[in-house]
């Protein structure tokens, strides 16, 4: 996927998360007039692409794409189209271009409007074989060749590959060198390049040998053609290709002659579901996607299984195999609390209890006050769990309620039971961003001044004597915190202000997609480096990096995460609530507490996604060690490179 610059400031109210790319695939399995008897419509599968890649558009907004293919077209005839978009809205301009060639032709050739046939002929865009991609940028800019889908041309049909993806590889460097001993010469270094090309060598390697053993058999090159297509052994190629990839991946491929394949990581790390009947195959990265835009229930979507691979043949059949040995399911828990769209059954449910979990901790943290507490949520992501929490609030004012009825039983009148009956919990619509205001100027001391001012707040609904309690869905740096929320919150002099994430610390580089590479970014990394300085243990701080730097020269599955160790003396407590001190500053007027997820809960809330890697230090594949301790290696020597 384009690996995206992680601290890029968005819609979340600590930092934005990069979100995560996205792929949407549609396989039509009758013929184009079937879809324009049934739905009026030849480009029935351009118009769910479109609608597949919007409903995804929350997965990337830095850049499209689209790649179609025709079936059984004659010699000659253009049967692949691709067509990018790095625009500010590069769905829409996607589509608006399909749009406007499409009418340059019927505008042209008016008799096209009923022939389906010769729509097929003439018209791009139109196949039988769709790849969508949505993205965010990658590490080194935004410019159109780094938009998937990426294309391998060759005169034979059957070489041409197209690849869109949503991975990140963690050995590209081994990957790009196996390349080379292989006599290849690849035009980057990017994973996706060296993914692809890897593929495409082994593809080149089944079609020569397929084509050797149909002339043997007495066939020429064009009989040899339709042999190849029905012969060509998708799961051997990838089989071959992944053998030494590590990462997090769901990646879908195109053959030009019309075979398909969407492929899983062996640990599940990142998504991808499908759903198949009569007419259509299909492929996204969220489940919701498809219930929605082929108006089918959740039981009929399926998940693609880690290590396994949907392969399709030209013939529109399709079958799963597996290609790699799955390990330990490790989905990426970062997709349930923040990154897929939270109307997927599951998704919705999780986040909820998400909320509801973290409750005990707030109501400590407020002595179980609810009569003079508000509470509220920032972002929008973050209002489902904000339901789950005030599940948890109304559970325990009933309790309260039944309480001090009990207690009063003897003496009770009418009037203090209804003074009773009345409490509520409060909840309010306390900040709101405004999406018109941009920081344009540069300079550090007027910019923190403009970012301070990126949120409304709501005047009249918080009391002095109020605990003002806001759930997020996560903090990575803490810096829109510190510069601009808390300061906005501190104007309605609340007592204090309670920052609750639904989400643990984030103390370790992820580097399977969501791309947060550098350390001393994270502020759990910060405020346990202060944590140290404050008890004079600061030089295990340099024996870490020595550790480090001693397991370079090992394979992977022997190089063990170290920087574990700086974490280790200190509890979830003592960090949170140093990055309470860290995100704070002496204008703010009200105690500022910070209240983060137990991993425990996490994993009761996701118990089918237990990917925590960002979170723990476990990760689920061996290069994952190795890129955490190279991440601590550059901190340690000032080095702002990223780490895989």
């Amino acid at each position: 996927m384009g690996r995206g610059t992680f601290f890029r400031h968005g819609n979340t109210m600590s930092d934005a998360l990069k979100h995560e790319c996205g792929i949407a695939m549609v396989r039509l399995l009758k013929p184009l007039e079937f879809y324009k008897k049934k739905y009026g419509t030849a480009f029935y599968g351009v118009n769910k692409m479109y609608l597949m890649m919007e409903k995804q558009h929350n997965r990337g907004q830095d850049g499209a794409g689209f790649a179609s293919i025709k079936l059984d077209v004659n010699p000659g005839e253009r049967y692949i189209s691709r067509v990018r978009s790095n625009a500010a809205q590069p769905i829409q301009d996607i589509f608006a271009q399909i749009n406007q060639r499409i009418n340059q032709e019927f505008e042209a050739f008016p008799e096209l409007k009923n022939d389906v046939a010769a729509q097929k002929t003439n018209i791009p865009y139109l196949g039988e074989l769709f790849l969508g991609h949505v993205r965010y940028g990658t590490f080194g800019g935004n410019s159109i060749e780094t938009v998937h889908p990426f294309l391998r041309q060759n005169n034979w049909m059957h070489r041409n590959l197209i690849i869109a993806g949503n991975f990140n590889m963690t050995n590209t460097t081994q990957l790009f060198d196996n390349l080379v001993k292989l006599g290849m010469h690849p035009k980057e270094k990017a994973d996706t390049i060296t993914v692809m090309e890897k593929i495409g060598h082994f593809l080149d390697d089944a079609v020569r040998k397929l084509y050797k053993k149909a002339k043997a058999e007495g066939m020429n090159k064009r009989e040899a053609s339709p042999y190849i297509a029905k012969n060509l052994n998708l799961a051997k190629i990838l089989r071959r290709s992944a053998k030494d990839w590590d990462g997090g991946y769901a990646m879908a491929g195109l053959l030009g002659h019309g075979d398909a394949f969407v492929m899983r990581d062996p640990a599940g790390i990142r998504p991808a579901y499908y759903y198949q009947d009569e007419e259509v195959i299909v492929v996204a990265s969220e489940r919701p996607v498809i219930q929605t835009v082929f108006n089918v229930p959740f039981d009929k979507v399926k998940e693609v299984e880690p290590g396994s691979a949907l392969l399709l043949k030209k013939d529109g059949t399709m079958n799963v195999s597996q290609i790699l040995e799955p390990l330990e399911r490790k989905s990426c828990s970062f997709e349930r609390i923040y990154f897929s769209r939270g109307s997927d059954a599951e998704i919705y449910q999780e986040r909820k209890e998400l909320g509801r979990l973290v409750m005990p901790k707030v109501l400590k943290a407020i002595d179980h006050d609810t009569e003079n507490a508000v509470f509220s949520f920032i972002p929008n992501t973050a209002e489902t769990s904000f339901y789950g929490m005030l599940d948890a609030a109304q559970n325990e004012l009933n309790k309260q309620k039944n309480e001090a009825i009990l207690k009063e039983k003897d003496s009770l009148t009418v009037e203090r039971l209804q003074q009773i009956q009345a409490h509520k919990i409060r909840t309010e619509k306390i900040a709101i961003k405004d999406v018109k205001l941009r920081t344009f100027i540069s300079d550090d001391s007027s910019r923190d001044d403009l970012v301070a001012h990126v949120y409304d707040v709501t005047y009249g609904v918080v009391k002095p004597t109020d605990n003002l309690v806001i759930i997020d869905d996560s903090i990575v740096r803490g810096t829109t915190l510190k510069k601009s929320i808390l300061k906005m919150l501190d104007r309605l002099n609340p007592k204090q202000i309670v920052v609750v994430s639904s989400a643990p610390q984030i103390r370790y580089p992820d580097c399977y997609g969501i791309d947060m590479a550098r350390l001393e970014h994270l502020v759990a990394f910060q405020a346990a480096l202060e944590l140290h300085k404050d008890r004079g243990t600061y030089a295990i701080v340099e024996e870490i990096y020595h550790k480090c730097k001693k397991q370079i020269e090992l394979v992977d599955s022997e190089v063990i995460n170290h920087v574990k160790e700086l974490y280790a003396p200190f509890t979830d407590e003592e960090l949170s609530d140093k990055i309470a001190l860290i995100i704070s500053d002496e204008s703010i007027k009200a105690d500022v507490k910070l209240i983060f997820q137990s991993v425990d809960d996490l994993h009761k809330a996701c118990p089918d996604n237990l990917g925590d890697w960002y979170f723990t230090g476990n990760y689920p594949t061996n290069g994952g060690n190795r890129v955490v301790n190279r991440a601590y290696i550059n901190f340690f020597e000032g080095n702002p490179e990223r780490a895989y």
